[in-house]
C-alpha cells in the first residue's frame, strides 16, 4: 500500500468514526480529556474529524494533489479548507472563550449569542466547503466522461 493510499484510508476512517460519534451523541464526547480537565473529548475528536475531511479528499483524489489548469483553483481552495480546519480550535476558542465551546446569554461578544452564531457558521463552513469541492469534482468527472464518449 502506498503512503498516499494509507493517508487516504486513515483520514477516511477518522472522518467516519468522528461523524458516527457526533451523529449518535456518544458519551465519549462529553468525557473530560484527562482527570480534572474541563476540556471535553469532543473538542479534539471533532477537530480531528474536521481536519480529516479535506485530507481524505486531498489524498483520495489525485487531481487535487497534481492539479491541471482546471483544478488549480479547486486545489488551492481545498488547501484553504484544510487551513481553516486546522485553525478551527483557535478561532472557536476566541469566539467562545473556553475549549468546551459553551456559550451563554451574556451581553459581551466572546461567549455571547453573536459569537455562538459565528461559531456554528464557521463549524458548518469548514465541513461544507470540502464537500462542495468534492461534489464539484464529481460533476467535472461526469462531464469529462460524457465528452469523451
Amino acid at each position: 500500500m502506498t503512503k498516499t493510499r494509507f493517508y487516504f484510508f486513515a483520514s477516511l476512517i477518522i472522518f467516519i468514526t468522528v461523524t458516527i460519534l457526533l451523529l449518535t451523541g456518544s458519551f465519549v464526547l462529553t468525557e473530560p480529556l484527562y482527570n480534572g480537565s474541563t476540556i471535553p473529548m469532543g473538542t479534539p475528536l471533532t477537530w480531528l474529524g474536521i481536519m480529516s475531511l479535506p485530507l481524505a479528499i486531498y489524498f483520495g483524489v489525485e487531481r487535487f494533489r497534481n492539479p491541471n489548469k482546471t483544478y488549480k483553483f479547486l486545489s488551492r481552495t481545498l488547501k484553504l479548507s484544510l487551513t481553516l480546519a486546522v485553525l478551527w480550535v483557535p478561532i472557536c476558542y476566541l469566539l467562545a472563550g473556553n475549549l468546551s465551546f459553551s456559550f451563554s446569554e451574556k451581553s459581551g461578544f466572546q461567549g455571547g449569542q453573536l459569537a455562538m452564531k459565528m461559531f456554528w457558521g464557521y463549524s458548518y463552513g469548514v465541513v461544507i466547503l470540502p464537500l462542495l469541492l468534492l461534489i464539484f469534482h464529481w460533476v467535472l468527472t461526469v462531464i469529462e466522461r460524457i465528452k469523451s464518449k
